[in-house]
């Protein structure tokens, strides 16, 4: 059996380790979008403007807004799940036809991005998150 302290020592590891690839993973998001919403880091690659009511532009929204829940940790499971979908989508309809595999086809950060937030759909923001606060105060309003 492990001493309490080391109990303890891996729980706020695993809790640290949750809240930094959430909030990573959410401030990448939010820059790629924002280089094509906000033309942040030079702006679009090519010079183009975005249109706002196609693909690319909706994606870019779901890149900015989710970006900023998953750093916050707002909404996570919905938010990460909808986020998730989007890199397959970009991944299958941008990458997938290039060749069969990610490294082949420029595709790898797709298919982190999809697979890091498919965990958060399904694991939650964690401890450190505006989630896990909301449920706490609404737990100790309950218990009044």
């Amino acid at each position: 059996m492990k001493p309490l302290k080391q109990v303890i020592d891996m729980k706020r590891a695993e809790q640290i380790t949750v809240f930094l690839l959430r909030v990573v993973a959410g401030l990448l998001f939010l820059q790629a979008g924002g280089l094509k919403l906000f033309g942040w880091f030079g702006g679009m690659p090519d010079g183009s403007t975005l249109q706002l009511m196609s693909q690319v532009g909706i994606g870019t929204v779901l890149e900015v807004v989710g970006g900023a829940a998953m750093m916050l940790g707002l909404f996570t499971r919905p938010v990460a799940f909808i986020l998730s979908g989007e890199m397959a989508v970009a991944y299958w309809q941008f990458h997938g036809a290039n060749g069969g595999w990610p490294i082949e086809n420029q595709g790898v950060p797709a298919v982190l991005f999809c697979f890091i937030f498919l965990f958060f759909a399904a694991s939650g923001a964690g401890d450190w998150s505006l989630d896990a606060l909301l449920r706490w105060r609404q737990s100790v309003a309950t218990d009044r």
